[in-house]
């Protein structure tokens, strides 16, 4: 596949109007919110940074470079291992419910792609793929040829985009509010990429205690907007 289709399929994988519903989960800040813990444009830099630097540069993004290498290299053993590894290291019935979730709608919408039937790994691989988004969002880029740090950043931009809009709506924010939180995460975005890339398998995990309450609260919150 040339670059340019591979870059417009990376589009399509991260564009808001994927219909996996990534709007209705708020990760935890929803309660966060709600606690005040979130309350204004700073507090919001502040905990999407702090996710950002203590749970996807140790966890998300290591272990979706070593999924995108084992569907690069045709390495069931290891994808499955690192599919089970993210689902394994989400701390919370919902986030896990979340990932679940997220990645079964993934599977069905790569299932109805015009080539799925040339797409074996979606058969064979189904037991891990069933098991996190990360492991569909790491097969399908590599199937379409994405370059790997690309994917990276693609699905880093996607994250953002997604909790500032969950923001946006619960704090509430306006829109440029919300995108002047963008652009300044967009900034440390370059560097903890190429971080995560040099992280070894030892090193891998992540705890976000401020994320783990909240979102373990969130699941019996009285009253709620998100799934998560």
């Amino acid at each position: 596949m040339n670059s340019e289709l591979s870059q417009l399929r990376l589009f399509q994988l991260i564009s808001p109007s994927l219909p996996i519903g990534s709007f209705t989960y708020s990760q935890g800040m929803e309660w966060a919110i709600e606690a005040q813990w979130i309350k204004d444009v700073n507090s919001l830099s502040d905990w999407v940074e702090s996710v950002l630097l203590d749970s996807l540069l140790w966890l998300e993004f290591p272990i979706l470079k070593r999924l995108f290498i084992a569907s690069v290299e045709n390495n069931s053993e290891d994808f499955m291992y690192w599919s089970h590894y993210l689902f394994a290291s989400r701390e919370t019935t919902e986030l896990r419910q979340e990932e679940l979730n997220r990645a079964r709608a993934l599977l069905m919408v790569l299932n109805k792609m015009p080539d799925s039937n040339s797409w074996p790994e979606l058969v064979t691989w189904r037991g891990a793929l069933l098991k996190s988004q990360a492991s569909n969002f790491a097969l399908a880029a590599a199937y379409w040829g994405v370059d790997q740090k690309q994917m990276l950043m693609g699905y880093a931009w996607s994250w953002l985009e997604n909790i500032v809009t969950v923001a946006i709506k619960l704090i509430p924010l306006g829109q440029s509010d919300g995108q002047s939180v963008m652009y300044k995460i967009a900034e440390l975005l370059p560097e903890i990429i190429r971080q995560s890339e040099t992280i070894v398998d030892d090193d891998i995990g992540a705890s976000t205690t401020a994320l783990a309450i909240s979102s373990s609260l969130h699941e019996t919150q009285y009253t709620r907007l998100f799934r998560s």
